[in-house]
C-alpha cells in the first residue's frame, strides 16, 4: 500500500507532508488570504467598538470579540500550519496503473450494481458532493493500491462495501 502522507522527524520536530493539487493549494492561499484581510480587521472593529462602550469587566460585546479573534487566529494557524506542511503533486508523476492520490477512480458497487465515480484528493480537498474522498477516509485507503479488475473490500460504518475498478484515470 503507498503511503501519502509521510511524517518526517527533523531536530525532533515531527512534519508532515500532505500532498494536494494545485487548484487545492492555491484555495487554501485565497482563504488563508480572506481570513487575514478581511475578517481579522472586522473583528478588531468590532473589539475597538465594544471599548468605546466603556467598562470592560461587565461587557459582553467586547468578551465575544475578543473569543472570536481567539478562534480566528487559532484557525489562521492552523491552516499555516497546513499550507506550510503541503506539497503540490506533479500530475505528471501520478502512476496511473494503481489508484493513488490524484486519481480518479471508476467503480462498481457490486451490492448495489451501480457505478460510481471517485477522485481521491487530500483530506483537505475532500468533498463528497463534488465527488471528492480523501485518501486518509476509509473508502480511499481501502481503495489505494487497487489496479483495474480488482476488488476492494471496503469496511464502512454500515458495513462491508465491495467496489470493483473499472477505470483509474487523472483528476
Amino acid at each position: 500500500m503507498q503511503l501519502y502522507f509521510i511524517a518526517l522527524r527533523i531536530k525532533g520536530i515531527i512534519m508532515a507532508i500532505n500532498y494536494m493539487t494545485k487548484e487545492g493549494y492555491d484555495n487554501l492561499v485565497k482563504e488563508i488570504e480572506e481570513l487575514e484581510k478581511i475578517e481579522r480587521p472586522r473583528i478588531s472593529a468590532q473589539i475597538g467598538e465594544a471599548r468605546e462602550k466603556g467598562d470592560l469587566s461587565e461587557n459582553a460585546e467586547y468578551d465575544a470579540a475578543k473569543e472570536a479573534q481567539g478562534l480566528l487566529e487559532m484557525k489562521i494557524a492552523k491552516l499555516k500550519t497546513i499550507l506550510g506542511e503541503s506539497r503540490i503533486l506533479d500530475e505528471s508523476k501520478v502512476d496511473l496503473s494503481k489508484v493513488g492520490i490524484l486519481t480518479k477512480v471508476s467503480l462498481l458497487n457490486k451490492k448495489l450494481n451501480s457505478k460510481v465515480e471517485y477522485c481521491i484528493v487530500s483530506e483537505k480537498e475532500a468533498n463528497l458532493k463534488e465527488g471528492k474522498i480523501s485518501v486518509k477516509s476509509p473508502i480511499g485507503m481501502g481503495l489505494m493500491g487497487k489496479k483495474v479488475g480488482e476488488t476492494a473490500q471496503v469496511k464502512v460504518p454500515a458495513g462491508t462495501l465491495e467496489f470493483e475498478i473499472l477505470e483509474i484515470s487523472i483528476v
